[in-house]
């Protein structure tokens, strides 16, 4: 007898919202899909970090502006004491101050609240994958808050799903020099990168193995002298790479 393919377990969701309204609409809309599991409900930052902790959610929905303790600091706070849980913002607020603080806390994925619920889902996905995102009516406004802002070709909007982040969080970055020019096909993986692809849509996209497209982005962030692939995205943006 063959054996099943095991079944995928529903993503675990934690929505922290201070409108009562807006947290029940999206409890709504995301417990009618049947991948996802909504494991609790937060009115601040304060309570959303206690049940991040606790629950330990595969994603966290964080809204900024909320009373007790914001969801910047919250969103840092669960970052430092959880690495790999995921916070995806999902706030009215568009400020560049406001979305480089966000992703300078470690948030995966920047989102407005006009977002349609099926591209939210799609996001949701793409950040389990291990893909960075930003809203793209926001990403050419973030482009142009940062130091230096974008000249040449780095001044072209990017493609929907770019990430970025604060720059100066690791200050040491900006003295650090390339280490060698990237071949054709790691520019090829760095625009699939900017453009918030996971390492298995870069193999997929590619036609490579993900080993493959793993090694590629692994060189690509030993030649950029950076630490990961959201500094990476953000130096190709700033630097014109793309």
């Amino acid at each position: 007898m063959t054996d099943l393919p095991p079944v995928p377990q529903p993503m675990r969701v934690l929505i922290v919202e201070d409108h009562e309204l807006a947290r029940f609409g999206l409890s709504m809309a995301l417990g009618e899909r049947d991948n996802i599991t909504v494991v609790g409900e937060a009115q601040n930052g304060q309570e959303g970090l206690d049940l991040a902790l606790s629950q330990k959610p595969d994603i966290v929905l964080m809204d900024i502006g909320m009373p007790v303790m914001n969801g910047i600091t919250a969103t840092q706070l669960i970052k430092e004491q959880a690495p790999t849980m995921r916070v995806v913002i999902l706030t009215s607020l568009s400020n560049p101050e406001e979305v480089l603080a966000s992703i300078a806390a470690g948030a995966d994925a920047y989102c407005m609240k006009d977002i349609k619920i099926d591209r939210l889902h799609q996001v949701l996905d793409m950040v389990m994958e291990g893909a960075i995102w930003l809203d793209p009516a926001i990403a050419r406004l973030v482009m142009h808050s940062l130091p230096n802002g974008p000249t040449g070709a780095a001044a072209v909007e990017p493609e929907p799903g770019a990430k970025v982040q604060e720059p100066t969080q690791k200050p040491t970055h900006h003295k650090r020099r390339y280490n060698t020019d990237l071949t054709e096909r790691e520019l090829e993986v760095l625009k699939l990168i900017v453009g918030g692809k996971s390492n298995k849509e870069i193999a997929a996209i590619l036609q490579v193995s993900s080993h493959t497209a793993k090694a590629h982005v692994a060189n690509i962030i030993q030649k950029l002298a950076v630490d990961d692939r959201t500094q990476v995205a953000v130096k190709a943006l700033k630097d014109g790479l793309v």
